[in-house]
């Protein structure tokens, strides 16, 4: 075979036509193997850009009994209306098996934001003798956590995934005060003070979260605890969840963040079953981008170690029943809307009836993942 001349180059310029071939072909490979290099390395920096999934959340499963007692009623007696709260089920909490036991019928229905209750109507002739009415439920709590990071220089910041978006209509309601948490007057003035040199949303929210658990104290002795007054909370500084929240959701809410009050139940987390003697409550806040924030002023302050946790986490020793404040049920609710629904209410002849008697019960469900310490079960938490 002839030699090519490579014109310019004397005799190095001269290669046999099989050996231009596979010099060409060398080439050619060793870019197809750059190109992949190249591909590869950037694959892995854009994987190590994007926080991989996290994983796997707490969870807490359990068996869950609501038992309301009614007393017998006068044989000439109105129709007793009775309504009871039913727990919330969302992307953190999962209801199953849900069953209500009575020897007289009910109805479901759903107030103006969502929160579910059976109304049972009974007659003095069923009324003749006393009766239970029992909620039978099983759950899967699972914990909130938004991700969130704390600098020094800046406050608070968020790592984690944006939630998922509110609605403007939602957003202008939490802003709204309600008829023991107000937005003006002495909260006003302590939420502008507070959030003085604040650099953001996150930022004002911790300022608040701070000065709550900072200035409140945890104590259900004497009067005036447990209403949610934020007014009262503000000046006696102490209280229980409800007043540590109330307090919370005003400073929150006249710093134009759209806050929520919820209430449920606490599980006890040194236990797998008992009696539960009263409710817990906790708040949430909204920052646009980013969706609710979970915030337990009130566990922070009772377990310190836990501070940072509970701005930004809700755990899994809880069940929710029903969210926000000043609640009117439906039509037939003839008495003033209901300071919070945790409890059942009952009215008797359009007046509001409180001779009704409640047992809460659970019982941890032998597949249930370990429970974390972070709650305690006291009576109104």
């Amino acid at each position: 075979m002839a030699p090519i001349p490579l014109g310019g180059l004397g005799d190095r310029g001269i290669l046999d036509k099989d050996e231009l071939q596979m010099k060409i072909r060398t080439t050619i490979s060793l870019f197809a193997i750059l190109a992949i290099l190249m591909i590869t390395l950037a694959v892995g920096a854009l994987a190590g850009a994007v926080p991989s999934d996290p994983a796997p959340a707490a969870s807490r499963s359990f068996e869950f009994t609501y038992t309301v007692t009614v007393p017998a009623l006068p044989a000439a007696s109105a129709p007793l209306r009775v309504w009871i709260p039913l727990p919330d089920h969302d992307a953190y909490q999962k209801i199953s098996d849900l069953r209500i036991e009575a020897p007289v019928d009910h109805t479901i229905e759903q107030a103006k934001f969502g929160d579910e209750f059976a109304v049972f109507v009974v007659s003095a002739q069923q009324a003749s003798a006393p009766f239970d009415i029992v909620l039978h439920f099983q759950a899967t709590r699972y914990e909130h956590r938004v991700a969130l990071a704390t600098n020094a220089s800046l406050g608070i910041t968020a790592n984690g995934k944006p939630g998922d978006p509110e609605s403007k209509l939602m957003q202008a309601h939490w802003l709204q005060p309600d008829r023991m948490v107000p937005t003006n007057g002495v909260i006003a003035q302590l939420a502008e003070q507070t959030t003085a040199g604040a650099t953001d949303t996150l930022d004002k929210a911790h300022k608040i979260y701070e000065y709550v658990v900072s200035t409140m104290r945890y104590d259900k002795t004497g009067e005036g605890w447990g209403h949610g007054d934020a007014v009262w909370a503000c000046t006696s500084k102490r209280g229980n969840c409800t007043d540590f929240h109330s307090l919370f959701i005003g400073m929150m809410r006249a710093s134009g963040i759209p806050a929520r009050f919820e209430i449920g139940f606490p599980l006890p987390a040194d236990k797998t079953a008992g009696d539960i003697p009263g409710y817990h409550c906790w708040a949430e806040f909204y920052v646009e981008g980013l969706g609710w924030i979970p915030v337990d002023a009130s566990e922070a302050w009772k377990h310190p170690d836990k501070r940072e946790y509970f701005f930004g986490a809700h755990d899994v020793n809880r069940i929710q029943f029903t969210t926000g404040r000043d609640l009117r049920l439906d039509t037939a609710q003839k008495g003033d809307p209901l300071n919070y629904f945790i409890y059942p209410y009952a009215e008797l002849g359009g007046k509001p009836f409180d001779k009704l008697q409640s047992h809460f019960a659970f019982q941890d469900l032998p597949a249930a993942a370990p429970a974390s310490t972070h709650a305690q079960a006291t009576g109104n938490d």
